[in-house]
C-alpha cells in the first residue's frame, strides 16, 4: 500500500502541472469530445478528422499536436485514477486510512465529471477553476498519506497553530484566485510591476469579474468582458499574494524558536520566494509558457507545505497544576507555622 501511495503521489505531481501546461498552451479543446478524441481512442486514429477540422479553422483550437497534449493528460489522469482505486481497495481491506481513501475516491470521481464538463462546456472559467482545485486536492490527500508518517507532530503555542491554519487557508484561496486569473486570461491585464498599468490603484470593474455562471470572455448577458473586469481579477490576485507573504513571514518568525520546525519553515520561505519570482517574471516577460507552468506548480507546492505545517502543529499541553498541599496552621504556642 505504501508503494501504491508513493507511486500515485509522484504521478499526481506530474498530472497537475501537465494539466496547467495543456490549458496554457491552448490545447484544452484539442479533442472537443470526451473521453475519446472524435470518438476514437487516440489522436492517431482520429487524424483524418483532426486534419479536416484544422483545414477549416487553421487558427482554431484543434490540431494534431494539441490533440496529443489533451489526450496525454487524459491517459495520465486515468492511470492516476486507477491507482487511487487500488489504494481505496487496499485501505478498505486492511482497515487503514479508510476515511482519506474514501475522500480520494470521491474527489477523483468529481474530477472526472469536471474534466468532461471542461470540454463539453467549452472551457467555462468556473468549471476549469474547479478542475484545478480538484487536482490540487487529490495531490494534497496523497501527500498526507505519503508524508504524514515521516513528519513528527510538534507541540506549539496555540497562536502559532492558528496562524499556520490561517496561512493554509489564505494560500488555498490564493491558488483558487490564481486559477481564476489563468482561466479568464487575465494574467497580462496588468502591465508592469509592482504598479499596474502605471497606477498603484488601477481602474477596476468588479460587477462581472467574479460572476461564476458565464462563458469564457463574456459577461453574463453575452457581451464581452471589459478590460476593467480583467484588471480587477489580476489586481486582487496581487493583493492576495501580499497577504500570503505577510502570513508566511509571520509564521516563520513565530515558529523559528522551535528547532523541530526550522527545516519545514525554510522550505516554506523558499517556496514563497520562488513563487513571487515566478509571478513577477510572468508579468515582466509577457507570460512565457515554461514560467507560467512553473508558477502553477509552485502554487501547489506552497499550498502543500503550508497544509502540512498546519497539520503538524498541535497546541502545547497546558502545564499540569501541581497538587496543593494542606494549608499551613499555627502550632499550639502560636509562634511557629507547621
Amino acid at each position: 500500500m505504501r508503494r501504491l501511495i508513493w507511486l500515485a503521489f509522484i504521478l499526481a505531481c506530474v498530472v497537475v502541472p501537465f494539466g496547467a501546461y495543456v490549458r496554457l498552451s491552448d490545447a484544452g479543446l484539442g479533442c472537443p469530445d470526451w473521453p475519446g478524441c472524435y470518438g476514437q481512442i487516440s489522436p492517431h486514429h482520429a487524424a483524418e478528422r483532426i486534419q479536416q477540422q484544422q483545414a477549416q479553422s487553421p487558427d482554431g483550437p484543434v490540431s494534431l499536436g494539441k490533440a496529443w497534449k489533451e489526450m496525454s493528460h487524459r491517459y495520465l489522469a486515468g492511470a492516476l485514477g486507477a491507482l487511487i482505486v487500488a489504494i481505496g481497495w487496499q485501505a478498505w481491506r486492511r482497515k487503514r486510512h479508510r476515511r482519506v481513501a474514501g475522500t480520494l475516491l470521491a474527489v477523483v470521481l468529481l474530477q472526472g465529471l469536471l474534466g468532461m464538463w471542461t470540454v463539453t462546456l467549452l472551457l467555462k472559467p468556473a468549471i476549469v477553476t474547479l478542475h484545478l482545485i480538484g487536482g490540487v486536492s487529490v495531490l494534497l490527500l496523497l501527500a498526507w498519506l505519503a508524508l504524514s508518517p515521516r513528519l513528527a507532530p510538534v507541540d506549539a503555542p496555540a497562536s502559532l497553530s492558528w496562524l499556520a491554519r490561517a496561512l493554509a487557508l489564505a494560500v488555498a484561496l490564493q491558488l483558487a484566485l490564481g486559477g481564476w486569473v489563468s482561466t479568464n486570461y487575465a494574467a497580462l491585464a496588468c502591465q508592469g510591476f509592482p504598479a499596474c498599468n502605471g497606477e498603484w490603484w488601477p481602474q477596476m470593474r468588479f460587477e462581472h469579474a467574479f460572476h461564476l455562471f458565464r462563458a469564457l470572455g463574456e459577461a453574463p448577458d453575452g457581451s464581452p468582458l471589459a478590460v476593467g473586469n480583467l484588471v480587477a481579477v489580476h489586481w486582487l490576485h496581487r493583493l492576495g499574494a501580499a497577504l500570503v507573504t505577510v502570513l508566511c513571514l509571520s509564521a516563520a518568525r513565530a515558529g523559528w524558536r522551535l528547532p523541530a520546525l526550522r527545516g519545514h519553515l525554510c522550505c516554506l520561505l523558499a517556496a514563497l520566494s520562488l513563487q513571487i519570482g515566478l509571478g513577477v517574471a510572468n508579468v515582466l516577460l509577457a507570460l512565457p509558457l515554461p514560467v507560467a507552468v512553473l508558477h502553477n506548480a509552485g502554487a501547489a507546492c506552497l499550498l502543500l507545505i503550508s497544509c502540512l505545517l498546519a497539520l503538524r502543529l498541535r497546541p502545547a499541553r497546558a502545564a499540569q497544576a501541581r497538587p496543593v498541599g494542606p494549608l499551613p496552621r499555627l502550632s499550639k504556642n502560636h509562634r511557629e507555622w507547621v
